[in-house]
């Protein structure tokens, strides 16, 4: 059963695959979209949920330190309640709290100058939140 791990922003969706047996996650892309405009990216998502016979999906929730939810987290709310609307498939919300952080961490050590940071910094964010949740399912 292949998962799906997702790290929504506003401007971008990093988009992260489990294998098969469910045991490691990927990096697989990173969606343009724009939130002031309502443009989501649903349709590439749909595409690659189909792809790839996508079983579940795992969205990050960017819950204040102190475990309230903010802005953010409703945004993501809204975001797997539309990717089961839309698509049919469930969703699990995981805490991602600190996540960007840590993937901005390991390409910083990584010495990953800040343009290519950019690019995959939400795919990597994406697959520390999948490879959380798979982690925690062992």
């Amino acid at each position: 059963m292949r998962i799906m791990g997702l790290d929504v922003g506003s401007k971008t969706v990093g988009v992260a695959l489990s294998d098969e047996f469910g045991w490691t996650a990927q990096g697989l892309e990173t969606i343009k979209i724009d939130e002031e405009k309502n443009e989501f990216g649903f349709e590439r998502l749909g595409q690659l949920l189909k792809e790839y016979g996508v079983e579940q999906v795992v969205i990050g929730l960017p819950k204040n330190m102190n475990g309230t939810i903010g802005p953010r987290a409703e945004a993501s709310k809204r975001f797997a309640e539309e990717v089961e609307r839309l698509f049919s498939v469930p969703t699990v919300l995981w805490d991602e709290r600190l996540t960007t952080m840590a993937a901005e961490r390991v390409l910083l050590e990584a010495d990953v100058s800040r343009k290519k940071r950019k690019k995959v910094i939400d795919k990597m964010a994406a697959t520390m939140i999948l490879q959380g949740y798979l982690d925690s399912k062992k």
